[in-house]
């Protein structure tokens, strides 16, 4: 059987306080997680404080330490 380079993308498991980056895309910035329902996640612009809820869309790509939250612009 011939072998190919394959991505593997697995749903996100979010959890109700964590801090989340979005790195592109309609949604890029950041977002604090304040909902979790089997189908829906609900998020919170730190800066504006205006909350969303959408269909789980997020893949887990990387997690890092001693991050500046919320970005911002400079």
């Amino acid at each position: 059987m011939k072998k190919h380079d394959v991505i593997i993308f697995r749903p996100f498991s979010f959890t109700v306080g964590q801090k989340l980056h979005i790195d592109g895309g309609p949604r890029s910035g950041d977002w604090e997680v304040i909902g979790v329902s089997d189908r829906k996640v609900k998020l919170r612009c730190p800066v504006s404080l205006r909350e969303f809820e959408w269909n789980r869309f997020c893949y887990f790509v990387e997690e890092r330490s001693g991050v500046v939250w919320p970005q911002g612009k400079e």
